[in-house]
Parts: structure tokens; sequence; C-alpha cells
């Protein structure tokens, strides 16, 4: 007959057994995210949310660790460790991942958005979609959109209202073809420079004027030196939130459900982040009463203007059909 201490032992050794043979108690998986935005940034706050998701929907299972701030990559090198499989996860802007998938630049063209709900229609639409697919060939599979505004132009010479107010302007633009063409077709003057130049560019009168999002044209202080902000929304390219393709393919179906809906989920924390960050910055700038906002109501003239710069940029086989199918969308 067993002792009471030997009955306590056994039962000690089977609960153990039983313990670490459960899943339950199995170390999770974890995975980084790269983003280089600072921790309170919209992205990084849906970034957060995302991985949230993915713990509670995987019951720990998968851990998804956020590093911001560049803490791990810079964009283009978080592109490409990704596509190595040495990050699973990265949030990127569409632009720079356009130099390894065309097609994404579709999404950077000056003025193929009417307005922000047909961004949004094309980018959770079919042709979305179908874009982020693309990058499936060059190593990444695209979960989601994240918001990143409009940009629009600014000055310290006079209101513009049409694209015949553009010309003789000395614009800064980045180092980029599109937005080089995108300036000289409107008749002002592209001037390339390092954008922690623009403050004093302005200011000295190197240059004329410069082209952003409401929260950098206020965090920047452009807002001082170049009173006069025209919105255009010339541009509204999407960030993307990626998964690396290699690590992708390692994952159980299930898994890969969960990863996608979380991702699609998370845009909706990351959009109202973003627009209570883009409120702040208009009612600093507002309040200051010293600045003349303008807002283009009909951007016929200027989609006329740029017409010629959707030619001169490498955009992939199907340039033509998104560009018409984005066209398209009601």
């Amino acid at each position: 007959m067993m002792t009471a201490k030997k009955c306590f032992v056994a039962m000690l050794l089977v609960l153990s057994a039983i313990l670490c043979a459960a899943p339950l108690f199995a170390a999770p998986v974890v995975y980084q995210l790269s983003d280089n935005q600072p921790a309170d940034y919209p992205t990084t706050i849906g970034d957060n949310k995302f991985a949230e998701l993915v713990a509670e929907r995987t019951d720990g299972r998968i851990k998804i660790d956020v590093y911001h701030s560049a803490q791990l990559f810079d964009e283009k090198s978080a592109i490409e460790t990704a596509q190595m499989g040495g990050l699973a996860f990265c949030r990127v802007n569409a632009q720079p991942l356009s130099d390894f998938t065309p097609a994404l630049g579709v999404l950077s063209l000056p003025y193929i958005f009417r307005d922000e709900d047909h961004l949004w229609k094309v980018l959770n639409g079919p042709i979305g979609e179908d874009i982020l697919k693309e990058m499936e060939a060059n190593g990444l599979v695209g979960l989601a959109y994240y918001d990143s505004g409009s940009r629009s132009f600014y000055n310290s010479k006079r209101e513009v209202k049409t694209p015949a107010d553009m010309k003789g302007l000395k614009i800064r633009v980045q180092q980029s073809k599109l937005m080089v063409g995108l300036v000289e077709s409107l008749g002002a003057s592209a001037t390339p420079m390092a954008y922690g130049e623009v403050y004093t560019g302005l200011q000295s009168g190197v240059i004329e004027g410069a082209e952003n999002n409401w929260p950098s044209y206020y965090s920047t202080s452009h807002y001082e030196v170049a009173k006069f902000f025209t919105l255009d929304h010339h541009t509204r390219t999407p960030e993307v939130l990626c998964m690396s393709k290699i690590v992708w393919d390692k994952l159980s179906d299930e898994d890969k459900k969960i990863i996608k809906e979380a991702a699609m989920e998370s845009q909706a924390t990351q959009r109202k982040a973003w627009k209570d960050y883009e409120a702040k910055s208009i009612e600093a700038i507002k309040a200051g009463g010293k600045n003349t906002i303008t807002e283009v109501t009909d951007l016929t003239p200027w989609q006329e203007a740029v017409k010629p710069v959707y030619s001169q940029i490498d955009l992939g086989p199907k340039r033509d059909e998104y560009i018409k199918r984005i066209q398209e969308v009601k």
C-alpha cells in the first residue's frame, strides 16, 4: 500500500508530465516588427494593435515585438532583411517599396486619387489587394495599408490657387524622378534638397516652397517661413505593413488567416491615430492666424498638367491597367 508521502510524490510526477506535455505551456514563437517612426507615431500605434490582435487570437502562441524609431533598421534595410527571411515584419512606405515592386509606384502618382474616399476604396478593394500580391514575387507579403495622409504645396511668396500660380516658384523636392517631374510639369522649378535644410532654405530665399503633409508642415516649423499652404493633395502614398514571404510560407493556413485579418483590423486604429495626429497640427496652425490655407476644389487642371509624368516612371507591365482601374473606381 502506498504511503501518503508516496501518493503525493506520484501525483506531483503525473502533474509535471501533464504540464510539460501541454501545448498551453509551450514557449511562444517570437517575431520582430521594424518601424522607423517614433513610439507615439500613428504607424507604430497601428503596429502595436496588430501585435496585440495576433497575440490574442493565437492565445499567445505568436508574439510580435515592435521595434520603433529605426531601432533595428531603416526602411530600405528592413525591406532587404525581410526578403532574406532575417526579419519577419516591417512597416514601410509604398514609395521605397516601389523600388522592389514597381506596381506600388502607381499609388504615388500625382492626383491619381480624387479624394480620401477614393483612396481607401482602391486600397481596401480588389486593386489594392492585387498590388499587394505583386510583392510576393519579390520576397514580401503585403498584409495591409496604413494611412500617411496627403502631401500638398506651401510657399513663402503668394497664394496658389491654380497650376498657373506655381509658375517660376523654386520648390524643394525629394531626390526623386517622380517629384521632379511633378513640380516641373506645373511650371515650377524643382530643387532637390536635404530635408533638414528646408527651413533655412525657405528663410533665406534659396527656395521659395516645398511640399509635405500637415503634421510635417507643423513639426518642422515650415509654417513660420512659408505661410501659403495650398491643399492640392497631389500624392496620397500609403504605408504598407509587410511580412517576409520566407517566414509566411512556414505558417499554417490558420495562422496566415489570423495574421492577415489582424493586419486589416489594425488599420482602423492606425487611421484614427493619423487623423488625431493631423488634427493637432491643423488646429495649432490655424490658431496662430498667420497662414493662408487654400483648398483646391477642382483638380482637373492639375491632373491635366501632370499627365506627361505618368509615362516617365517605370511602374511595371500593368501600369496602364492599374491606372485605368483606379480611375474607374467610383
